[in-house]
């Protein structure tokens, strides 16, 4: 008899349908064909001790098992579920009449208890594209999986659960979830705050501007000087998600697996922080099973790079590329994956290998060249890429005692979100872009006029501070989200005066 079931593979941030029949016949042998990796071949086991443990049994006659379509790889240990729920009704052990009306996945353990599987969101979209009754799943993915309306969500313990179910003896509850509830609940929970940093009133005014424009921006400053708590409470004012951009960035962090039990929609904007010594590929994504990388995790959020220069070279030159075209593409011999990275980056160093440059206070005891071959580590096509450069102080032990209230994060995230509102409108016909920092050359030299006393304030600050022909074009974007933020259609010459300042690294002699 034959019977036939469906599940689904994962590439990239896509599902694709899997049909998998099984065929019991006259013969002795289990066959299983249709591409399948070694864990799904593994499944023969773990299949044959789950049927024994609730008193069903594996058939001895020839069972032949097909994963279709056969040229696409089948990978993993979530096809379990259906190919045993498949030979049950092929063997006529239990009447399955609606097994065909759902997508089922799950990976068994020897007694029969099911374990979570990676990306439940993505399967369920499809399984609604594709106009299927409902969804059978492990319980810990019920929730992730309830995201998606107009589909019924089973969440399953173990496999008696799905026999029971689908041969009508015990019906499961369907599992529903209130996604734009809990969405617009979630979305001003922040777990760090503006309001929790003393002083630094200079660079918490960069990040508002790196933050209404989607600049990246690199911090330069002694340790300890607080780079890194600034950076962790950059997410807290960017714009919220739209429910869009949650749902694509909840579906990367569900096909990495990153989503945890229950998981629900990502209300908040990521940030990720890795260490220096990551890999490329764990960087940018990739592998055997090609796995999104942490700039992918971070797509519509924020990526810190903390001690930049410790990172090794190829690390940060394979980010050129994703930092231009918001996305990254992995290829293989038979498969090519586009995973976004539409991210922010921010990236913070010490000024020299001792931390001390420039300190106010402390003497710096590096050597004569060594602070230029420190900085030399970070190429300039990837320096090219970062808009402004801020130069951390220590805090003073005034500021740091002060009772003075700090702004929060809701406070300035409101004039950000006014100032995304002006590009919004800006842009609105050219879709590829839709903020300042995204503008060409052609657009910056459009959008960004500035009259005769500006142009006479950037030539003078240009020959003065010795700054790069690549920092004009940089200068003249920032100080475009400075107007915004003023509510101001021109560029004015005190938009350009601030925007100057943050091209620290662009100077020539800055390293002595």
């Amino acid at each position: 008899m034959l019977a036939k079931s469906f599940g689904s593979a994962v590439y990239g941030v896509n599902a694709y349908t899997i049909t998998i029949e099984v065929n019991v016949g006259q013969g002795t042998k289990f066959f299983m064909v249709g591409l399948p990796d070694s864990a799904v071949k593994e499944s023969e086991q773990r299949v044959e001790s789950a049927l024994k443990f609730y008193e069903y049994r594996m058939p001895r006659q020839k069972v032949v098992i097909n994963l279709a379509p056969a040229d696409i790889k089948k990978e993993g240990s979530a096809y379990d579920l259906p190919i045993a729920l498949s030979i049950l009704h092929a063997s006529e052990q239990a009447d399955f009449p609606e097994l065909d009306k759902y997508i089922i996945m799950g990976e068994l353990s020897l007694d029969g208890i099911l374990r979570p599987i990676k990306g439940a969101l993505p399967i369920a979209i499809e399984a609604r594209k594709q106009g299927f009754k409902g969804f059978i799943l492990p319980k810990e993915n019920a929730i992730e999986a309830a995201i998606v309306d107009n589909l019924e969500i089973y969440g399953v313990e173990n496999i008696k659960e799905a026999i029971e179910h689908l041969d009508g003896t015990n019906p499961l509850e369907k599992v529903t979830f209130d996604t734009r509830d809990n969405f617009f609940h979630d979305i001003d929970q922040f777990e760090s705050d503006f309001a929790d940093v003393q002083g630094q009133e200079n660079i918490k005014r960069a990040m508002e501007i790196a933050a209404a424009g989607g600049h990246n921006v690199i911090m330069i400053g002694p340790p300890g000087a607080g780079k890194t708590m600034l950076a962790k409470r950059l997410s807290s004012i960017l714009p919220p998600l739209s429910l869009h951009e949650a749902l694509e960035t909840t579906k990367i962090h569900s096909v990495a697996g990153k989503l945890g039990q229950n998981g629900k929609l990502i209300a908040q904007r990521p940030y990720r922080s890795p260490h220096h010594t990551i890999s490329d590929v764990a960087l940018v994504g990739g592998g055997g099973i090609p796995q999104p990388g942490e700039i992918s995790l971070a797509n519509n959020g924020v990526l810190f790079l903390d001690e930049l220069p410790e990172f090794k070279r190829t690390v940060l030159e394979v980010m050129r590329q994703p930092l231009e075209e918001r996305r990254v593409t992995i290829s293989r011999a038979k498969v090519s994956i586009d995973y976004p990275a539409n991210f922010m980056l921010v990236a913070s160093m010490n000024p020299c290998p001792c931390g001390y440059y420039n300190h106010p206070e402390k003497e710096c005891v590096c050597g004569p060249g060594v602070v230029q071959r420190y900085l030399n580590k970070v190429s300039g096509p990837l320096l090219d890429r970062i808009d402004l450069h801020v130069e951390v102080t220590p805090v003073s032990f005034d500021e740091m005692t002060a009772n003075r209230k700090a702004e929060s994060s809701l406070e300035i995230r409101d004039r950000v979100i006014k100032a995304r509102e002006i590009q919004k409108e800006r842009f609105k016909e050219t879709p590829e872009i839709f903020n300042n920092a995204m503008m060409g050359s052609q657009a910056t030299k459009e959008l960004c006029k500035i009259n005769e006393a500006g142009k006479a304030l950037l030539k003078t600050a240009m020959e003065r501070l010795g700054l790069s022909a690549r920092a004009y074009d940089r200068i003249l974007k920032v100080s475009r989200t400075i107007a915004d933020l003023a509510g101001s259609d021109d560029i004015r010459i005190e938009h350009l005066a601030e925007a100057i300042q943050y091209r620290s690294l662009d100077r020539e002699g800055w390293a002595g």
